[in-house]
């Protein structure tokens, strides 16, 4: 074979003649020549094997040539046969491979052969699959199964014939084949004609789906082959970047590959080449518009969960993007650390540079919680949160970042605080402490133990010098004086010590161990003299002593050489002959309390991190709490989540959220209501326990706890949780009501707080199952409300709420009522644990006679009787009480006599007596207009169905008749009006009419509240106008006739729950009778500015239900709620803002108002300070989000600077002003308002606020209208500067400057228009301006009490001060009254 095959860089470059012996395609056969062509290329395949390729090389590449044009069975064909030559190769080529005897000529056929068919192949194959997509385009818009199943039929083929060419592909280059090339270098020609058809394929568009995993696998595999054995590394970084720049969805398919190329194939710089490529790219080039950053980032992201441990060398050049402008390459870097440090640098058993690395990429991390970009902010968090979870994150980094994630809890990005809530969960799941303990609790503890760290440390100073660290040093320090000693004693002629060593013989009678530890003291204590005399002469006392032995030769080296060893101890013996001769040193006997000093202070550290975490916790748990009630649902689902996880592991103050999200099953948003049902499920509805009885116990515990001291609401809140579960029945269930009977009963001991949450819960369980309450009521008579009611009235209470649940007031059944007869034991009990607590003093009888007058109203037969009988037995016990504490003195005159009865009259049963004459008026009122009423429809309804049945047909003009009457709906109307007009003449005649026991106690109740000197105790006071109260919603004729007076005890009285008291009572009264308490509504908003912030907290709550409702018009008097904005109160000052977030909602309302806020607020006699006034201002703006009321606003502001007197308005004015988003009309409109303030100008509080409106608009403002901005900006300024005289006289002499040169040029004549801008308007004659007239200022009440004295008159309003009646309110669907 004389010729050598080129793979060709284009297909048409085989045509063309080309170097010497190189092979060119004699002849290239038309379509029809093909099929005779294909059969003998068939043939010789049988025949020759694959090597026929060298000779039907052109009619496959025929093919090629008009792949377009042939048919799909010729294409089958030729793909049929270059996979068989393919794979002959493959069986054929290891033999002769391995053999290694193959000469030039075969080894030039073999490669011809292997180039030829590989060429054809992937050729084919990227025609085929450019083929498979242009279809698949073409295809995808059309409808019908026929169309789609004959359409996809070669689709469908190629997809199958794909991983088969791979499959052939892989078998051939998986051999050596690279010694069949001289020097086994390969062409880069065939390199890219194989890996051109891979990317080929890559580029599919579904080739990242699931049902293509095994063809993306094979190419992958392909690829991996060429970057190992033929030397693709290069090529495929840059064509993974080029990928990536035009196709985003191959993100992830470029990872796998990446990864499996540096693992699977070991070819690890790839990871490195690719990151250096995409590190070294500029923020410009991401900038621009199909760069592929967002693949990029996916890319890294992906790459990082696969092989972080590979990126670690090379992820410097990648760190600089985090400095870029790019956000999402700045969260894959994040995210490629947070797996490093995840899956590499965890643990405890990292060197030196692996900690420093992990540090340094925490501290990159930490730096990013604060980026930007919320989006790398919240991805951040999630990154952290899987560093906790896994369990990565360092203990001395936990406090600080813990820290920083409650920061971000107050992020305006609600996926950042999404996360940092989720981040702040994994914490608590994970933490290493104990976060059972509040850090109230750890406090004590912590004190405790550092005090005694403190004791430690003094300790060890006082036992050990300072100065001494280790006998060697200390010896080397004296080791220069002891030499000079030595010399100094060891000259002839020192012998003038000898009197003291006489004088010291008498110590020298010991063992040689105590002469050898009293030369170490000597030398500690600095007597070198006396101890190297000692020294010297202990040889000569104990010559055969082990310490002495080296002074056989007595001279100044084995002096100091022996001194050394006394002092040091003798470092070369063993332990055991150390512990026996040598003398103790101190570091030896200091090294326990090293020891336990170490394990103090580690203990006290403990405690600091424990403390600084739970400090961490705790604000982490009070902010999360408030954002249980956001607006956005997946915040409130998160908060939601962080309460229950941090109730499952016992986290201090855990109980308080999950109590706060309770009255979140109200919500009307589903997922959030489900979200919460679901969480208490979780938590208390699915005990843990051995068996059924542990499991009900566990339950009922759990829901005891919750319980506990809970208010009303959050009792009715667990009640519409629980509901489900006691109507189910269920072993568990019946299991759960048995230790409830149990614990209520006394069975078995169980504390007070636990008996009344367990009769609750038996009332939540008769909610669902009537029976469950009503076959058991004599026990709950017997335990409760028996002889020993007076020893606990809140389980008393609490049973009476329980027995409520079976009624049908609270059930809503509907039928013939439920109620039980007259002379039934439970009522029976009732009135004889009322009676008895009158004349007692308990706290608790209140409550407790509130719902028994509540139950007895709502079960009896006849209410009004009973509670008639039982006001007579009271009064009676309460005047026997009276007759008890001993008579008058007979010598007395009769109006002393009557005195002392007065003073002897005890206060608490007297107001407990008042009390229940107000609960039951009130209850009377409600029985008539609930359950009297309803009676009364239903009676009427079952006598019309009943005349119905029985009535034959009528006549056809009656029938018509009626069924116009029915249409205007005049038949049950009629008879609904008449039944209301017989309740209501009930209430005002009945009621209160003479003999009736309620109209007895009406002028005691007037003479204790009209006499606060004289009935000063303040229980009798608070009912006494509580009562008062419940009387007058009797009948508007009772509540004109008092009015008066429950204002005066609302402006007068000291008592500030009787001022909350009458809050309450007087809203109920403005719901009631609307058009009576119309006139006193100032008084009403007086009240917001009490001095009590109970008071002020009774009232905005009261205000807020009424405004919002529409039963009270919304008047200026709306300025007293602004002004609480900034009351000192925190709950306060949230009421008021939500007030006015709730206010806003109705249209056009806050709008309406400020004007009147504004002028109200600036009034110089409030005496209000500027901030405080910016601060309201600022909250109340900004509802104002329509450009038509912001231009209306912005006139009538400016009107009012004409009315405004003093300085400080002015420039209330001016900011408020600034404070409004004011647009092109809004600017034009103040422009035409100029000579309102112009004339205020010099003064700097209006000038500056003006100046930043101008200021704001010209910075957003297009060129034409950014110059009129800068003229009224100038405009300002000049006359600021100048003075408005100044520059009027200026504008007036350029004007005339103006008209006398056009006399000169006259023109023709034009329509002129009068322009006002640049000169001065005509001055207005004060007749001109019209001036809002002031409203009647009604005089404040001056109503004092005369206490104290003893002829004492009402102390009420005069006449005079008695508001009238101004704006009647119309009330629907009731008899209207005229008064």
């Amino acid at each position: 074979m004389s010729w050598d095959f080129m793979v060709p860089v284009c297909l048409d470059d085989l045509v063309k003649s080309g170097a010497v012996n190189q092979y060119v395609v004699q002849d290239v056969l038309s379509a029809k020549q093909l099929p005779s062509h294909i059969n003998s290329f068939k043939a010789a395949m049988r025949s020759q094997g694959p090597l026929c390729i060298l000779e039907h090389f052109d009619t496959a590449y025929s093919v090629l040539k008009h792949c377009r044009t042939v048919d799909v069975a010729v294409k089958e064909d030729i793909l049929e046969l270059l996979i068989q030559v393919v794979r002959g190769l493959s069986v054929s080529l290891p033999t002769l491979l391995m053999a290694g005897t193959l000469s030039a000529v075969d080894r030039k056929q073999q490669l011809n052969a292997v180039k030829m068919s590989v060429f054809l192949l992937c050729k084919l194959t990227e025609m085929l699959e450019s083929d498979s997509n242009r279809e698949t385009i073409v295809t995808a818009p059309s409808k019908g199964r026929k169309k789609d199943k004959a359409a996809g039929k070669d689709l469908l083929q190629w997809d199958s014939e794909r991983d088969t060419v791979l499959q052939c592909l892989t078998q051939l280059l998986q051999l050596d084949i690279r010694t069949l090339w001289s020097l086994s270098l390969v062409e880069e020609e065939f390199v890219s004609c194989v890996t051109c058809c891979c990317y080929k394929l890559l580029e599919n568009p579904t080739i990242s789906h699931m049902k293509n995993k095994s063809t993306r696998d094979a190419i992958i595999h392909v690829l991996g082959i060429m970057v190992k054995k033929y030397n693709h590394m290069l090529g495929a970084c840059v064509k993974v970047i080029q990928l990536l720049q035009h196709f985003e969805q191959l993100a992830s398919v470029c990872a796998q590959a990446v990864a499996a190329w540096s693992t699977e194939y070991g070819v690890k710089a790839i990871v490195g080449e690719i990151m250096r490529e995409i590190g070294q790219k500029s923020s410009e080039e991401l900038a621009r518009e199909g760069s592929g950053v967002k693949a990029f980032s996916s890319f890294l992201s992906e790459l990082g969960t696969l092989v972080p441990e590979t990126m670690i060398p090379n992820i410097s050049v990648l760190l600089t993007h985090l400095e870029g402008e790019s956000p999402s390459l700045r969260v894959a870097v994040c995210e490629i650390l947070g797996e490093v440090l995840v899956r590499v640098l965890s643990g405890d058993k990292l060197d030196d540079s692996a900690r420093a690395s992990r540090d340094r990429f925490l501290d990159t991390l930490q730096e990013h919680i604060h980026d930007a970009h919320s989006h790398v902010r919240a991805r951040v968090l999630q990154v952290y949160t899987r560093i906790v979870n896994s369990k990565a994150l360092p203990l001395s980094r936990y406090t600080e970042v813990m820290e920083l994630t409650v920061g971000r809890l107050g992020d305006k990005s609600v996926n950042v605080c999404k996360s940092a809530i989720q981040l702040l969960a994994a914490f608590i799941a994970h933490n290493p402490y104990s976060c059972k303990l509040s850090s109230v609790d750890l406090k004590k503890p912590l004190e405790k133990e550092m005090a005694k760290l403190k004791e430690m440390r003094d300790a060890q100073a006082e036992q050990v010098p300072v100065a001494v660290i280790t006998a060697t040093d200390l010896w080397d320090a004296m080791k220069p004086e002891v030499e000079l000693t030595v010399k100094a004693l060891l000259e002839p002629g020192s012998e003038e010590e000898d009197d003291e060593e006489e004088e010291e013989a008498a110590e020298e009678d010991g063992s040689d161990r105590d002469t050898a530890v009293q030369i170490a003291q000597l030398l500690r204590e600095s007597k070198y003299k006396k101890a190297v005399g000692l020294c010297m002469r202990a040889h000569s006392l104990f010559p055969e002593s082990s310490f002495f032995s080296d002074l056989a030769d007595l001279n100044a080296e084995s002096l100091i050489n022996t001194l050394a060893t006394l002092f040091k101890g003798p470092e070369e013996e063993t332990p055991e002959a150390v512990s026996t001769d040598a003398p103790p040193t101190p570091q030896k006997e200091s090294e326990g309390r090293e020891s336990e000093l170490k394990k103090q202070e580690m203990l006290v550290q403990y405690l600091k991190d424990t403390e600084c975490f739970a400090l961490q916790v705790e604000r982490a748990i009070a902010v999360i709490n408030n954002m249980l009630y956001w607006k956005t649902t997946t915040i409130v689902q998160e908060a939601v989540q962080f309460c229950v996880t941090a109730f499952e592991f016992s986290v201090a103050d855990s109980v308080c959220g999950v109590r706060k999200m309770l009255p979140l099953v109200w919500s009307t948003d589903v997922t959030i209501k489900d979200a919460v049902i679901q969480a208490y499920r979780r938590l208390y509805l699915n005990p843990n326990g051995e068996n059924t009885r542990a499991k009900a116990h566990t339950l009922v515990d759990s829901l005891s706890d919750l319980m506990v001291d809970a208010s009303l609401g959050t009792i009715q809140c667990l009640e519409e949780i629980v509901q489900e579960f006691f109507s189910s029945e269920s072993a568990l269930q019946t299991s759960v009501m048995q230790v409830l009977w149990e614990r209520f009963s006394g069975k078995r001991e169980t504390k007070a707080l636990h008996r009344r949450a367990a009769v609750l819960l038996l009332g939540m369980a008769g909610r669902a199952e009537r029976e469950v309450v009503l076959s058991n009521l004599d026990t709950l008579c017997s335990v409760a409300l028996g002889e020993k009611v007076a020893e606990d009235y809140l389980l008393a209470r609490d049973t009476l709420i329980t027995i409520t649940n079976i009624t049908d007031h609270v059930r809503q059944s509907k039928g013939v009522p439920f109620r039980l007869p007259m002379d039934h034991h439970l009522f029976s009990c009732l009135s004889q644990a009322i009676a008895d607590g009158v004349v007692q003093s308990d706290p608790h009888w209140q409550t407790f006679m509130e719902q028994a007058v509540r139950l007895i109203y709502f079960l009896a037969e006849s209410p009004d009787q009973l509670c008639s009988r039982l006001l007579q037995r009271s009064a009676r016990l309460l005047l026997e009480q009276i007759t008890e504490g001993g008579e008058p003195d007979q010598s007395q005159l009769q109006e002393g006599a009557s005195q002392v009865s007065e003073e002897q009259v005890n206060c608490v049963s007297l107001a407990q007596v008042l009390s229940l004459c107000g609960a039951v008026a009130f209850w009377q009122v409600s029985h008539l207009e609930r359950s009297v009423s309803s009676e009364l429809r239903r009676r009427r309804g079952e006598k019309e169905e009943k005349e119905e049945k029985e009535k034959a047909p009528a006549s056809k003009k009656g029938a018509n008749d009626s069924c116009v009457e029915e249409e205007l709906g005049l038949v049950g109307a009629s008879a609904e009006d008449t039944e209301a007009e017989f309740i209501r003449k009930i209430c005002e005649t009945e009621l209160l009419a003479e003999g009736n026991m309620l109209s007895a106690f009406l002028p005691l109740l007037v003479k204790v509240c009209s006499s606060p000197g004289k009935y000063s105790h303040p229980q009798l006071t608070t009912a006494a106008c509580l009562a008062l109260s419940q009387y007058m919603m009797i009948s508007p004729a009772v509540c004109k006739d008092h009015i008066r007076l429950l204002f005066t005890v609302l402006e007068k009285s000291q008592l500030p729950v009787v001022r909350a008291n009458t809050i309450v009572a007087l809203g109920d009264l403005t719901v009631r009778f609307p058009n009576i308490l119309e006139p006193w509504t100032p008084n009403l908003y007086a009240r917001l500015s009490d001095e009590n912030a109970s008071v002020r907290l009774t009232a905005i709550t009261v205000l807020t239900q009424l405004v919002l409702k529409d039963v009270m018009k919304v008047k200026g008097q709306v300025s007293e709620v602004a002004v609480l904005l900034l009351d000192p109160e925190p709950h306060i000052a949230s009421l008021a803002l939500n007030f006015f977030n709730e206010l806003s909602a109705k249209d056009n309302a806050i709008y309406n108002l400020l004007p009147d806020i504004i002028s109200r607020l600036s009034d110089p006699e409030r005496g209000m300070n500027e901030e405080d006034f910016n601060t309201i201002m600022k909250q109340l703006f900004s509802y104002i989000t329509k450009e038509r009321q912001t231009e209306s606003l912005v006139e009538k502001l400016c009107q009012r600077f004409r009315t405004a007197k003093t300085e400080r308005q002015w420039a209330d004015l001016a900011v408020s002003l600034s404070l409004l988003s004011v647009c092109e009309r809004g600017f034009k409109k103040l422009q035409e308002c100029w000579d309102c303030y112009s004339d205020k100008l010099a003064e700097p509080g209006v000038y500056q606020p003006l100046l930043s409106i101008a200021a704001k608009l010209r910075r957003r403002a297009k060129p034409q209208f950014k110059a009129q901005v800068e003229d009224y900006e100038k405009r300002l300024t000049a006359v600021h500067t100048k003075g408005l005289e100044n520059v009027e006289n200026e504008e007036r002499e350029q004007q005339a400057d103006t008209q006398s040169q056009n006399l000169h040029t006259p023109q023709a004549p034009k329509s002129v228009r009068r322009t006002t801008r640049g000169r001065g308007k005509p001055k207005v004659d004060d007749s001109d301006l019209v001036t809002p007239r002031k409203s009647r200022a009604r005089p404040k009440p001056a109503i004092t009490f005369t206490s104290d004295e003893e002829e004492e008159e009402d102390a009420v309003m005069a006449e005079s001060e008695t508001p009238k009646v101004t704006t009647p309110i119309a009330r629907t669907r009731r008899t209207r009254l005229r008064h």
